[in-house]
Protein backbone atom coordinates (compact mmCIF):
# COMPACT_ATOMS: atom_id res chain seq x y z
CA UNK A 1 0.00 0.00 0.00
CA UNK A 2 1.10 3.49 -1.12
CA UNK A 3 2.12 6.25 1.79
CA UNK A 4 0.27 9.25 0.74
CA UNK A 5 2.47 12.41 2.54
CA UNK A 6 1.43 15.67 2.75
CA UNK A 7 4.26 18.22 3.47
CA UNK A 8 3.79 21.54 5.18
CA UNK A 9 6.68 24.48 5.63
CA UNK A 10 5.18 26.94 8.60
CA UNK A 11 6.24 30.22 8.36
CA UNK A 12 4.03 32.01 5.94
CA UNK A 13 2.82 29.56 4.71
CA UNK A 14 0.57 27.96 7.42
CA UNK A 15 1.09 31.08 9.79
CA UNK A 16 0.51 34.61 8.97
CA UNK A 17 4.03 35.55 9.69
CA UNK A 18 7.89 34.35 10.66
CA UNK A 19 7.24 32.83 14.00
CA UNK A 20 11.10 33.70 15.43
CA UNK A 21 11.61 36.95 16.00
CA UNK A 22 7.92 36.50 18.15
CA UNK A 23 8.90 33.33 19.86
CA UNK A 24 12.17 35.38 21.34
CA UNK A 25 9.91 38.42 22.37
CA UNK A 26 7.49 36.30 24.19
CA UNK A 27 10.42 34.13 25.30
CA UNK A 28 12.01 37.50 27.02
CA UNK A 29 8.76 39.19 28.12
CA UNK A 30 8.60 35.87 30.58
CA UNK A 31 12.10 35.30 31.16
CA UNK A 32 13.86 37.97 31.89
CA UNK A 33 11.80 41.71 29.85
CA UNK A 34 15.39 43.75 30.45
CA UNK A 35 16.57 41.76 27.76
CA UNK A 36 14.17 43.49 25.42
CA UNK A 37 16.74 46.47 25.26
CA UNK A 38 18.93 44.02 23.01
CA UNK A 39 16.37 43.95 20.14
CA UNK A 40 18.41 46.50 18.07
CA UNK A 41 21.15 44.25 18.73
CA UNK A 42 19.86 41.78 16.77
CA UNK A 43 18.54 43.90 14.14
CA UNK A 44 22.61 44.55 13.84
CA UNK A 45 22.85 40.47 13.14
CA UNK A 46 19.75 40.77 10.63
CA UNK A 47 21.89 43.23 8.76
CA UNK A 48 24.50 41.41 8.86
CA UNK A 49 22.61 38.66 7.17
CA UNK A 50 21.45 40.78 4.33
CA UNK A 51 24.99 41.95 3.32
CA UNK A 52 26.05 38.23 3.74
CA UNK A 53 28.41 38.00 6.46
CA UNK A 54 26.80 35.66 8.52
CA UNK A 55 24.14 32.74 6.76
CA UNK A 56 20.53 31.62 8.43
CA UNK A 57 21.94 29.60 10.75
CA UNK A 58 24.31 31.97 12.42
CA UNK A 59 21.46 34.48 12.33
CA UNK A 60 19.39 32.42 14.84
CA UNK A 61 22.27 30.79 16.85
CA UNK A 62 23.50 34.80 17.68
CA UNK A 63 19.58 36.45 18.23
CA UNK A 64 19.12 33.10 20.41
CA UNK A 65 22.41 33.97 22.40
CA UNK A 66 21.76 37.59 22.27
CA UNK A 67 18.46 37.84 23.30
CA UNK A 68 17.82 34.48 25.40
CA UNK A 69 20.91 33.94 26.50
CA UNK A 70 23.82 30.75 26.91
CA UNK A 71 20.99 28.24 28.01
CA UNK A 72 16.99 27.84 29.13
CA UNK A 73 16.19 25.24 31.47
CA UNK A 74 14.22 22.30 29.81
CA UNK A 75 11.31 23.28 32.04
CA UNK A 76 11.40 26.74 31.40
CA UNK A 77 11.62 25.94 27.88
CA UNK A 78 8.51 23.50 27.90
CA UNK A 79 6.33 26.47 29.47
CA UNK A 80 7.63 29.26 27.13
CA UNK A 81 6.98 26.76 24.20
CA UNK A 82 3.63 25.58 25.46
CA UNK A 83 2.15 29.22 25.54
CA UNK A 84 3.69 30.68 22.17
CA UNK A 85 1.74 27.64 20.53
CA UNK A 86 -1.20 28.01 21.65
CA UNK A 87 -0.51 32.29 21.19
CA UNK A 88 0.36 30.86 17.55
CA UNK A 89 -2.70 28.75 16.93
CA UNK A 90 -5.68 30.44 18.61
CA UNK A 91 -4.28 33.53 16.45
CA UNK A 92 -1.96 33.18 13.99
CA UNK A 93 -2.91 30.50 11.50
CA UNK A 94 -4.13 30.74 8.16
CA UNK A 95 -7.84 30.09 7.91
CA UNK A 96 -6.83 28.93 4.76
CA UNK A 97 -4.39 26.69 5.77
CA UNK A 98 -6.38 25.03 8.43
CA UNK A 99 -9.00 23.97 5.73
CA UNK A 100 -5.84 22.24 3.63
CA UNK A 101 -4.52 20.41 6.87
CA UNK A 102 -8.28 19.20 7.36
CA UNK A 103 -8.86 18.36 3.71
CA UNK A 104 -5.29 16.61 3.31
CA UNK A 105 -5.82 14.47 6.73
CA UNK A 106 -9.46 13.41 5.74
CA UNK A 107 -7.98 12.47 2.23
CA UNK A 108 -5.33 9.66 4.25
CA UNK A 109 -2.85 11.97 3.98
CA UNK A 110 0.23 11.65 6.48
CA UNK A 111 0.55 15.09 7.58
CA UNK A 112 4.53 16.43 8.24
CA UNK A 113 5.54 19.81 9.18
CA UNK A 114 9.17 20.53 7.80
CA UNK A 115 10.34 23.95 8.50
CA UNK A 116 13.63 25.43 9.29
CA UNK A 117 12.22 26.73 12.55
CA UNK A 118 13.57 25.63 15.49
CA UNK A 119 12.14 21.79 16.48
CA UNK A 120 11.91 22.81 20.51
CA UNK A 121 8.64 25.82 19.25
CA UNK A 122 7.75 23.84 15.36
CA UNK A 123 7.19 20.49 17.14
CA UNK A 124 4.13 22.38 19.65
CA UNK A 125 2.31 24.34 17.01
CA UNK A 126 2.64 21.09 14.54
CA UNK A 127 0.97 18.67 17.31
CA UNK A 128 -1.41 21.10 17.79
CA UNK A 129 -2.62 21.45 14.23
CA UNK A 130 -3.41 17.97 13.72
CA UNK A 131 0.17 16.97 12.24
CA UNK A 132 1.57 13.52 12.56
CA UNK A 133 5.47 14.11 12.58
CA UNK A 134 7.54 16.90 12.61
CA UNK A 135 11.07 17.76 10.92
CA UNK A 136 12.75 20.96 11.92
CA UNK A 137 16.14 22.59 13.27
CA UNK A 138 17.66 21.02 16.34
CA UNK A 139 19.36 22.44 18.98
CA UNK A 140 21.66 21.97 21.25
CA UNK A 141 21.30 20.47 24.92
CA UNK A 142 24.03 20.63 27.64
CA UNK A 143 23.99 17.55 29.50
CA UNK A 144 20.88 18.60 32.37
CA UNK A 145 19.00 18.86 28.91
CA UNK A 146 19.10 22.91 28.98
CA UNK A 147 18.70 24.55 25.96
CA UNK A 148 22.37 26.19 24.30
CA UNK A 149 22.03 28.55 21.18
CA UNK A 150 23.97 25.91 18.33
CA UNK A 151 22.34 24.15 16.23
CA UNK A 152 22.57 20.49 16.47
CA UNK A 153 22.72 19.02 12.84
CA UNK A 154 21.59 20.98 9.66
CA UNK A 155 19.72 24.20 9.78
CA UNK A 156 16.60 22.91 8.51
CA UNK A 157 16.20 25.19 4.91
CA UNK A 158 17.40 24.70 1.36
CA UNK A 159 18.89 21.44 0.01
CA UNK A 160 19.41 21.24 3.98
CA UNK A 161 15.41 20.53 4.24
CA UNK A 162 15.15 17.82 1.51
CA UNK A 163 18.15 15.85 2.70
CA UNK A 164 16.11 16.06 6.33
CA UNK A 165 13.09 15.11 4.86
CA UNK A 166 14.53 11.72 3.28
CA UNK A 167 16.34 11.38 6.04
CA UNK A 168 13.00 10.97 8.11
CA UNK A 169 11.50 9.35 5.56
CA UNK A 170 14.39 6.36 5.65
CA UNK A 171 13.79 6.34 9.50
CA UNK A 172 10.60 5.90 9.00
CA UNK A 173 10.59 3.25 6.77
CA UNK A 174 9.02 5.16 3.97
CA UNK A 175 10.69 4.39 0.30
CA UNK A 176 10.34 7.16 -2.00
CA UNK A 177 8.88 4.80 -4.84
CA UNK A 178 6.18 3.72 -2.71
CA UNK A 179 5.46 7.23 -1.60
CA UNK A 180 2.78 9.69 -3.00
CA UNK A 181 3.89 13.30 -1.78
CA UNK A 182 2.69 16.89 -1.51
CA UNK A 183 4.64 19.75 -0.33
CA UNK A 184 3.18 23.36 0.13
CA UNK A 185 5.24 26.26 0.61
CA UNK A 186 5.95 30.17 0.43
CA UNK A 187 9.66 30.45 -0.15
CA UNK A 188 11.94 30.02 -3.42
CA UNK A 189 14.32 28.62 -0.92
CA UNK A 190 12.09 25.45 -0.86
CA UNK A 191 12.54 25.02 -4.65
CA UNK A 192 14.67 21.82 -3.70
CA UNK A 193 11.84 20.15 -2.19
CA UNK A 194 9.14 21.78 -4.68
CA UNK A 195 10.92 19.65 -7.50
CA UNK A 196 11.00 16.81 -5.81
CA UNK A 197 7.15 16.18 -4.79
CA UNK A 198 4.79 14.77 -6.68
CA UNK A 199 3.06 17.50 -6.13
CA UNK A 200 4.33 20.66 -5.67
CA UNK A 201 2.06 24.02 -4.54
CA UNK A 202 3.19 27.34 -4.11
CA UNK A 203 1.37 29.01 -1.41
CA UNK A 204 1.21 32.61 -0.33
CA UNK A 205 4.14 32.76 -2.53
CA UNK A 206 6.12 35.44 -2.44
CA UNK A 207 8.16 36.81 -5.98
CA UNK A 208 10.80 34.65 -6.80
CA UNK A 209 8.93 31.61 -6.09
CA UNK A 210 5.39 33.03 -7.70
CA UNK A 211 7.64 33.27 -11.29
CA UNK A 212 9.53 29.98 -10.41
CA UNK A 213 6.03 28.70 -10.06
CA UNK A 214 4.57 29.69 -12.88
CA UNK A 215 7.73 28.63 -15.47
CA UNK A 216 7.32 25.28 -13.59
CA UNK A 217 3.83 24.97 -14.13
CA UNK A 218 3.41 24.33 -10.13
CA UNK A 219 0.21 25.18 -8.86
CA UNK A 220 0.11 28.64 -7.02
CA UNK A 221 -2.27 29.21 -3.82
CA UNK A 222 -2.92 31.73 -1.44
CA UNK A 223 -4.67 31.43 1.71
CA UNK A 224 -4.05 35.16 3.13
CA UNK A 225 -7.24 36.54 2.13
CA UNK A 226 -9.77 33.52 3.31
Amino acid sequence: MRTRLAIYDMDRTITRAPTWTPFLAFAMRRRARWRLALLPWAAIAGLAYVLKLIDRAELKQTTQRWLLGGSLAADHVASVTDAFADHVVATGVLDGARARIAADKAGGYRLVMATASYAFYARAIAERLGFDDAIATESETDPAGALKPGIAGENCYGPAKLRMIEAWMAGAGIARDDADIRFYSDHVSDAPVLAWADEPFAVNAHGPLKSLAKAKGWPILDWRNG
